[in-house]
């Protein structure tokens, strides 16, 4: 149960910025269980008031949980001058304050959460909580036993002025072959990136999530990145019948498990 003002519960509900929503509540056209209010400031229970916008019942909805299959091309913020943003594609939202938890590049693809709950958001995030997120990847040439134990103790993706340490990875070899065994997508993509014929496909698994991090560990072992997807992020597991761009809500067990 929740006490907000009548304005702010119209706005979150995306039916008009702050101030149309108070122009729509001073004509007389919102009503509270049945009756007509026109002060913007009134109190409204979430829960328990009947909000209806011109006779139509609005229903509150307090915090939403999109499991969204990120596309390349697409930025993971909440707005952007260039390119289209991951919340964009959320189509049927709620609500006006989704984000998405975490950062994927441009042109990465795969598992993003997308919500409202800041404290879940912070939880599968911070450094301290040691969440694992695993990737993915396809690199150029053939990855080794060295590049898996080099993972393991850490690689310095820093600079010679400021050295930075990675935490420990996992580093599984999913399998080596050449461009034209990969299903035809993704033939096309890695073939954007040069001329590789040697690839790798493996699985890396790391519970930091620094600039570029994935990339920048692998250009070190000296097998560039030519396409990365994220599969899986603490307990939450990229649905495999999401295509790229394409959504849905979190089950019950999934949202219970990540927050436990």
């Amino acid at each position: 149960m929740a006490q907000i003002r009548l304005d702010k519960y119209l706005a979150d509900m995306q039916l008009g910025s702050r101030s149309q929503v108070k122009q729509y509540i001073r004509k007389g056209l919102v009503t509270v269980d049945s009756k007509v209010v026109t002060k913007p400031e009134q109190k409204v229970d979430t829960d328990d008031s009947e909000i209806c916008l011109e006779g139509k019942a609005v229903a509150y909805h307090c915090r939403q949980y999109y499991m969204l299959n990120k596309p390349q091309g697409v930025v993971s913020a909440t707005v952007d001058l260039r390119y289209p943003t991951v919340v964009d594609l959320i189509t049927e939202k709620k609500r006006s304050d989704l984000f998405p938890v975490g950062r994927l590049d441009v042109d990465t693809e795969g598992l993003l959460l997308i919500t409202n709950d800041g404290e879940l958001c912070h939880n599968l995030l911070s450094p301290k909580k040691h969440v694992d997120k695993c990737y993915y990847v396809i690199v150029q040439g053939k990855v080794t036993g060295e590049d898996i134990a080099a993972c393991e103790e850490g690689i310095d993706i820093g600079t010679d002025e400021q050295p930075l340490m990675t935490a420990p990875a996992k580093l599984v070899i999913q399998h080596i072959g050449m461009v034209c065994e990969l299903p035809e997508r993704l033939q096309e993509i890695v073939q954007k990136q040069g001329e590789a014929e040697l690839v790798s496909q493996v699985y890396l698994t790391i519970q930091e999530g620094r600039y570029h991090q994935v990339k920048k560990m692998f250009a070190r072992l000296g097998k560039p990145v030519l396409y990365l997807k994220r599969i899986s992020m603490g307990s939450l597991v990229l649905d495999e019948n999401l295509a790229p761009g394409t959504y849905r809500e979190l089950t019950k067990a999934e949202l219970d498990c990540l927050q436990q």
